[in-house]
C-alpha cells in the first residue's frame, strides 16, 4: 500500500495545530491556571514547552517521518535502520493506544460541548442563577441516556472524518475547522474586553507571583504542556509519517508549540475576564467552564448568543484533537491488515464509542464502581492512559532518540545548526528523562 503525504505543508501545519489544541487549551488550560496560581503557572508553563514539550515534539515528528508508516511499524523501522531491537516499536503502541483509550472519555467531555451549544443558544442559562448552572450540569451528568447520546454524536463526527481519509478528510477539516475556532475564539475575546474584566484577568496571568511556585505547580503546568500539545500519544508520529523531506522538523514543531501556547492565553483572556467581572473564583477547577461561565453569559447582554459562539470553539476545538487520536490506530489496522479506510475507520468508531460508555455511566449508574484505589471509571482510564502511558512511552522515546539514534541521523532529519543541535539533543538526553522520571514517579504515587 502506497504510503500518502500531505498535499501541502499548510494542510499539515494546520491539522497538526488542530491536534494540538483541544479542550487541553479552552478548558484545562483555565481552570489548571485558576487553581495554580495564574501567573505563576504561566511561567512554569512557557518553560516547561521551550525546555520539554518542544524537544519532545521534534523527535517525535522525526520518527515519523523517518519510519514513514504507522506508529508502531515507523519507530520498528527506525530502530532497524539504527540496528536497535524490534522491542523499541513499544514507542509506537503505547502511544497509538494511549491516544485511543484518551479518546474513548475525551469523546465524553466533546459530548458536553456539543449538549451546551443548544442548552445556551435556547436561553437556559438567561438570568445568569448559578444555581441553576450547577442543575444543569448535574442533570447532564446523571442522565446516562443524554451521555451516552452526546457522546455517540461526537465520535460519530470524528469516525466520518478520519473515514474519508487524509485529504478528503483530516485536511478538508482542518481547512474548515481551525479558521471557525480561530474566528470563535478572536470574537469571544473582543466581547470579554468589552463585557469582562480584561485588566484583571491581565494581571492575573501575566505578573508572577514566584511565592506561588511549587513542586505541585511546576507538576502541573509540564503535564499540562505535555498534554495539550499531544506528546506521545501517536499523533505526531502519525502525522509525522505524511511528511515529505522538504519540510523542516524544527521550524514546523516551533509553529505548532507556538499556536498552541497561543490559544491556551487567549483562551485564558477569554474565560477570566467573565470570571473577575462576575465576582467568581477562578480556583473553581473542572467546573468553571460548565458551570461558572454559563452563569456568567446568562448575566451578560447578548450572553446566549456569545455563550453558544463559546461551545461551538469547545466543540470545534474537541474535534480537530479528536481526529487526531482516533488516526493512529486506523493507520495501523488499514496498513497492517489491509482494510479498507472507511470499514476500519468505523469499526474503531464503534469500538471507542462502547469502551468510553464506561466513562459515561461512572457520573450515573456506575458511579458506585471504584476499580482501582477509589478511583472511578473514568478517573481510571484517565489516569492510565494520561499520567502513566503517556509518560512512559516519551520516557523511552527521549531515550531511544536521544541515545540510540546515530548523530547523523539526527542532523539529516532536523538540519539544525552544531549549536541548536547540541542543545536539543542535550535537552532530549538530560533533562527531557529527567522530568519524565519525576513526573512517572509522582504519578504511581498519586
Amino acid at each position: 500500500m502506497r504510503h500518502v503525504h500531505w498535499s501541502s505543508r499548510l494542510s499539515f501545519v494546520l491539522a497538526a495545530i488542530g491536534a494540538s489544541v483541544g479542550l487541553g487549551n479552552v478548558w484545562r488550560f483555565p481552570y489548571l491556571a485558576g487553581t495554580s496560581g495564574g501567573g505563576a503557572f504561566m511561567l512554569v508553563y512557557v518553560g516547561a514547552v521551550v525546555l520539554i514539550t518542544l524537544p519532545l515534539l521534534i523527535g517525535e515528528l522525526l520518527l515519523g517521518r523517518r519510519g514513514q508508516h504507522n506508529a508502531p511499524a515507523a519507530v520498528a523501522a527506525v530502530a532497524r535502520e539504527a540496528g536497535a531491537g524490534r522491542p523499541w516499536a513499544v514507542i509506537g503502541w503505547i502511544g497509538a493506544l494511549a491516544g485511543y483509550l484518551i479518546l474513548s472519555f475525551y469523546s465524553v467531555i466533546g459530548g458536553w460541548t456539543l449538549a451546551y451549544i443548544p442548552r445556551t443558544a435556547g436561553g437556559t442559562f438567561d438570568g445568569g442563577d448559578p444555581l441553576v448552572a450547577q442543575r444543569v450540569f448535574a442533570t447532564l451528568l446523571a442522565d446516562p441516556w443524554a451521555l451516552a447520546g452526546w457522546h455517540a454524536l461526537f465520535a460519530a463526527a470524528t469516525t466520518l472524518i478520519v473515514a474519508r481519509g487524509l485529504h478528503g478528510g483530516i485536511e478538508t477539516a482542518a481547512k474548515l475547522l481551525m479558521p471557525a475556532l480561530l474566528l470563535c475564539l478572536l470574537a469571544l475575546l473582543g466581547y470579554a474586553g468589552a463585557e469582562g474584566d480584561m485588566a484583571a484577568s491581565v494581571s492575573f496571568l501575566l505578573r508572577p507571583d514566584v511565592s506561588r511556585i511549587t513542586p505541585g505547580v511546576c507538576l502541573a503546568a509540564v503535564g499540562q504542556g505535555f498534554f495539550s500539545v499531544g506528546i506521545s500519544m501517536g499523533i505526531m508520529l502519525t502525522y509525522g509519517s505524511y511528511l515529505g523531506r522538504e519540510v523542516s522538523l524544527p521550524r514546523v514543531a516551533c509553529v505548532i508549540v507556538g499556536a498552541d501556547t497561543l490559544v491556551a492565553l487567549l483562551a485564558g483572556f477569554v474565560v477570566f475576564p467573565f470570571v473577575f467581572a462576575n465576582g467568581l473564583d477562578p480556583a473553581q477547577g473542572p467546573g468553571l467552564v460548565f458551570v461558572s461561565l454559563p452563569a456568567a453569559f446568562g448575566q451578560m447582554s447578548h450572553g446566549a448568543v456569545f455563550g453558544s459562539v463559546f461551545f461551538i470553539l469547545l466543540f470545534c476545538a474537541a474535534v480537530t484533537s479528536g481526529i487526531a487520536l482516533l488516526e493512529p490506530m486506523v493507520a495501523w489496522v488499514e496498513q497492517h491488515y489491509g482494510i479498507a479506510r472507511p470499514l476500519a475507520a468505523w469499526g474503531l468508531g464503534v469500538l471507542v464509542w462502547l469502551l468510553g460508555l464506561g466513562s459515561a455511566l461512572s457520573f450515573n449508574v456506575w458511579s458506585h464502581v471504584r476499580p482501582l484505589a477509589g478511583k472511578s471509571i473514568f478517573d481510571l482510564v484517565d489516569y492510565l492512559a494520561g499520567n502513566l502511558m503517556l509518560v512512559v512511552g516519551a520516557l523511552i522515546m527521549s531515550i531511544f532518540v536521544g541515545w540510540r539514534l546515530a548523530r547523523a541521523v539526527l542532523v539529516e532529519e532536523t538540519g539544525l545548526p552544531a549549536g541548536l543541535f547540541a542543545l536539543w539533543r542535550f535537552a532530549l538526553r538530560v533533562p527531557v528523562p529527567l522530568t519524565l522520571a519525576v513526573m512517572l514517579v509522582q504519578a504511581v504515587r498519586g
